[in-house]
């Protein structure tokens, strides 16, 4: 099984942030640890961007993977774009959030994703991530990808 990580502008800079919403771990400890969880079960190919128009095309240049996972940062409560670059991706689409968006500013609380995505996994900061290449490694065994 073939899996994207998916990541948007500012989570390049995890560990920097506010560990109030997002936990002190970097970006590369979390695709570390995810790739240990993954074992051999999947291959996970993984991509960051501050680029709006960068991750539109990698999605598209990428839509013969299996399943995908995706924090789009801010660009969950402004991108159209993305949005519609997803809805042509056939798999399991599994949005991630270190904070919970809900309970947060009311921007935060616009979702273009949630419309595309399969599941959301959020308010857990890097247990987001955790749980949602879990919930994929659970389909696969239920022949479900």
């Amino acid at each position: 099984m073939k899996i994207l990580i998916l990541n948007g502008p500012n989570l390049n800079m995890l560990g920097k942030r506010d560990k109030k919403y997002y936990g002190s771990m970097t970006l590369k400890d979390i695709n570390k640890e995810l790739k240990k969880q993954a074992g051999k079960e999947a291959k996970l190919k993984f991509y960051q961007t501050n680029s709006e128009g960068k991750i539109v095309t990698f999605v598209q240049k990428h839509l013969h993977y299996d399943a995908l996972i995706i924090n789009a940062g801010a660009y969950t409560h402004t991108s159209i774009a993305l949005h519609d670059a997803l809805e042509l991706f056939k798999g399991p689409i599994i949005e991630v959030h270190l904070s919970n968006i809900l309970a947060r500013e009311a921007f935060r609380q616009v979702d273009y994703i949630k419309p595309v995505a399969t599941k959301c996994v959020m308010g857990l900061q890097e247990k987001s991530y955790y749980e949602a290449l879990s919930y994929l490694l659970n389909l696969k065994k239920c022949d479900k990808i």
